[in-house]
């Protein structure tokens, strides 16, 4: 009798636990569906077919670091091409500069930490949306922000917060490993520009966790162009 007892209880505790992973596959499935209608409705807000046929972006405005108790004004030009990209802060105190060719990333600065290629994190891996190569799932339980997590195929991922209105993208925040360093920026964007269809952020402040440094920059671009040509010398650094 004790035996058949026992052989009860653990098939009830069986039954249980088989009902629980269910119910948890079915949240999930939920969730990541969820998802990606938001992704959808995103990318729609933001150009929908223009952004993901979108070949270049160059912003080129003011800019204002803050690191070290200090605000140290200044200008900025972020110019993509694929997934090259050149980025530049000026300053008088140490201007940076940052190139990806296709292939090997240069800086200015020796030493410097090297960001990831800008088409697997941010604001530029939204014209991927519908690309199997960069998934879409739900954000973390532990996110109080509506949105969703989009990963590059080397693992890298963004987690987009998205105006629930608009359905345009409010701020993100992506984590990443370059080599040995580790590192994780924040953006948040208070103004957009539509340009040739394409709706690009214009005002947008970012934060850079870099180990023991911390840094924030704000910046207002002037001059935003959708789909000019440009050269390849710009991906090259003078030497």
């Amino acid at each position: 009798m004790k035996t058949i007892a026992l052989a009860l209880i653990l098939f009830s505790l069986s039954a249980f636990s088989i009902q629980a992973q269910n119910a948890a596959s079915t949240t999930s499935v939920a969730a990541t569906t969820a998802a990606r209608e938001l992704a959808s409705a995103t990318l729609a807000a933001h150009g929908g077919a223009k952004l993901k046929e979108m070949k270049t972006l160059i912003l080129r405005g003011t800019s204002t670091i803050s690191a070290f108790n200090q605000n140290i004004p200044g200008g900025f030009a972020m110019i993509f091409s694929g997934q090259k990209y050149r980025i530049e802060l000026e300053n008088p105190f140490q201007p940076i500069k940052q190139i990806f060719d296709g292939k090997d990333t240069l800086t200015l600065m020796p030493n410097a930490f090297k960001l990831p290629p800008i088409d697997r994190t941010g604001f530029y891996v939204l014209g991927r949306i519908g690309d199997p190569t960069y998934p879409v799932t739900a954000l973390p339980e532990t996110a109080k922000k509506k949105g969703f997590r989009m990963t590059s195929p080397d693992g890298r991922f963004t987690d987009f917060y998205v105006d629930e209105k608009t359905k345009q993208v409010k701020g993100y925040d992506s984590a990443f490993d370059f080599g040995t360093q580790a590192g994780t920026t924040s953006v948040e964007v208070d103004k957009y520009r539509t340009v040739d269809g394409v709706l690009v952020p214009e005002k947008f402040a970012q934060r850079f966790d870099l180990g023991q440094i911390t840094a924030y920059c704000e910046f207002k671009a002037k001059d935003i162009l959708v789909n000019t040509p440009i050269a390849d010398e710009v991906f090259t650094m003078a030497k």
